[in-house]
């Protein structure tokens, strides 16, 4: 088998997630570019297991472990994004970049703040 066809699947996939995770805005869909780059490394790992012809498969057993991985990876992953999902009403990365509360509903800064802190000092 020759090694360039999958090398060029590969780098197909991942350059498919590089662009998905840069241009993309919502989570869903950067969580979904990662997994392609995932599947572009296991395809490397797994062409190369067989084109060096190697008796104990590392390659193919590190592609199980990255599998397992990545779909931990996801699980949590969609777990979060749900929960942000159901506090903010959004998935869009823009508008999840602060940590702060959404409006009204965090703790409420006094007025005074600022004489409360003179008064401290």
């Amino acid at each position: 088998m020759h090694l360039v066809y999958p090398a060029v699947l590969a780098v197909l996939l991942f350059c498919t997630g590089v662009y998905g995770v840069l241009a993309r805005r919502n989570a869903i869909l950067v969580l979904m570019s990662v997994e392609l780059m995932l599947n572009a490394v296991n395809l490397n790992l797994v062409a190369f297991d067989v084109w060096l012809r190697d008796t104990l498969h590392a390659g193919q057993a590190l592609t199980l472990f990255t599998i397992a991985i990545a779909a931990a990876e996801i699980g949590i992953g969609l777990a979060i994004v749900l929960q942000v999902h159901r506090n903010r009403g959004t998935a869009d990365i823009d508008r999840l970049r602060d940590l702060r509360e959404p409006d009204g509903a965090g703790p409420q800064q006094p007025a005074d703040h600022d004489e409360k802190a003179e008064a401290a000092a």
